[in-house]
């Protein structure tokens, strides 16, 4: 299962962590400006509406850089962030060149997957069935079936635990009192 809070990058908690303010500072100012609170290198381009969008739909909090860095976060605090983990693997992985596939595959499979997997994701016996079949021909889809039940998972429980969680609905409040 998940490592906690260690297995995340310390950026990525940084970052979860100066969004947060961000926003609420953002909010707080009339002329929305953002300067001078980031070294350069790591401005980030917010947008005062963004909290709301990702209420809309699932894909649009995983499309926002933001978003999906606090959803991952969030995550990390309910001890499930080996399936946003095991989301983005997948994805990364279907960019993958045919000649590393097979490597890249065994290393998802292993990591995720594998009875012995040290950050094993919740899936039924006939997915992780057809998902070992598909390990001896290794190709760009054949995560295709444990992503989805992976996605369906956090869209259908996480995701709105998510939108609960005292840091979004902070974040939304103070979108809309803005």
């Amino acid at each position: 299962m998940c490592r906690g809070l260690d297995s995340l990058p310390i950026t990525c908690l940084e970052r979860a962590k100066e969004l947060k303010a961000l926003f609420g500072s953002l909010l707080q100012k009339s002329d929305h400006s953002i300067t001078g609170q980031l070294k350069k290198s790591e401005r980030l381009r917010l947008n005062v509406d963004e909290p709301l969008k990702w209420k809309e739909s699932f894909e649009k909090l995983l499309t926002s850089q933001n978003g999906l860095c606090l959803f991952r976060a969030f995550l990390v605090s309910e001890f499930s962030e080996e399936n946003i983990a095991f989301y983005l693997a997948c994805e990364d992985f279907k960019a993958t060149k045919s000649s590393k596939l097979a490597a890249k595959a065994k290393k998802i499979y292993d990591e995720f997957i594998g009875s012995d997997a040290p950050r094993e994701v919740n899936l039924d016996h006939l997915t992780k069935a057809i998902t070992k079949e598909n390990m001896e021909q290794p190709s760009q889809s054949c995560f295709k079936q444990a992503q989805a039940k992976i996605y369906n998972l956090m869209e259908k429980d996480c995701y709105p635990r998510f939108l609960k969680s005292s840091t979004y609905l902070e974040l939304s409040r103070k979108t809309k009192t803005g």
